[in-house]
């Protein structure tokens, strides 16, 4: 199904943003760990959402409550580049932190404020296919990390049109019967690109703790309201971003690549991304 060919819902109307000439406006919001597991960040977060009209996603991560579960557990955490090693024992931990703990609290908090919500990971309704990461260079095995092969559109449409906005946890699978750990920029990224291609005007927001992408880790004035393609080298090879903002922004130009509107870094209380970080190609 294209959204060309989809009659618009009556029971949504379209918001005020969106950038792109096309179809219906759709917002993809990806919310960071660190915010979902605040219960007062979190609180005002969904709230926040509630009050946005028309065709949504969330996009929820959970690394956090995922380290820290694993620590209890006695299992280490270890993190290259900002993207998490998935060894068997880390696959049970964040198959229960993202697809049960963090994925159902966070649908039950939208019924409870009236948004009739869907909670799925990439297995449900084979919604997201992946492989498994093959090891870099010989070394570095990420184990059960999966890179996204398809997104089911089509699929995410139907519960959009009906009035039910999807809440997506970072889990894909490989159609094999394996769940996979995916990075949950990644999800949004693939999301947001496959509802641009159902035809929908999409505006992708990463909204965490900070107010942008910074120039300085430490200085929350220091926000870089523009980053292009050029900038983004500049920035990566000078150090000014790494870690985890890398996959963040590496998943931002190839939303925009592949027809989503408009891609922003913000903060989790500018879900409409009225300020925060604009990533542009040129």
């Amino acid at each position: 199904m294209n959204r060309a060919e989809t009659p618009s819902s009556p029971l949504q109307s379209s918001p005020p943003y969106g950038g792109g000439a096309g179809g219906e406006a759709l917002l993809v919001i990806k919310v960071g760990g660190a915010v979902v597991e605040d219960e007062r960040q979190l609180a005002q977060l969904l709230n926040d959402f509630r009050d946005i009209e028309g065709r949504k996603i969330l996009v929820h991560g959970g690394g956090r409550r995922a380290t820290a579960i694993a620590a209890q557990l006695g299992i280490e955490t270890k993190m290259v580049d900002g993207r998490r090693i998935t060894d068997a024992p880390m696959l049970d931990v964040v198959t229960m932190v993202y697809g049960g703990l963090v994925n159902k609290t966070i649908v039950a908090r939208l019924q409870a404020l009236g948004i009739d919500a869907v909670g799925l990971t990439g297995a449900d309704a084979n919604a997201i296919k992946s492989h498994r990461r093959p090891p870099v260079g010989g070394d570095l095995d990420y184990g059960f990390v999966g890179d996204v092969d398809a997104v089911a559109g089509s699929k995410i449409a139907h519960f959009i049109e009906a009035g039910i906005t999807p809440v997506m946890a970072p889990l894909t699978h490989d159609g094999q019967g394996q769940l996979l750990n995916t990075n949950a920029d990644t999800i949004a990224s693939e999301v947001a690109k496959a509802m641009a291609a159902e035809g929908y005007d999409v505006t992708l927001v990463y909204c965490f703790e900070k107010p942008g992408v910074l120039r300085q880790a430490d200085d929350d004035s220091s926000v870089i309201p523009v980053i292009t393609a050029d900038s983004f080298r500049q920035l990566t090879a000078d150090g000014t971003i790494s870690g985890g903002m890398l996959p963040k922004l590496q998943n931002a130009f190839a939303a925009l690549r592949a027809g989503v509107s408009q891609v922003i870094i913000t903060h989790a209380t500018d879900l409409r991304g009225e300020k925060g970080t604009k990533i542009v190609e040129s």
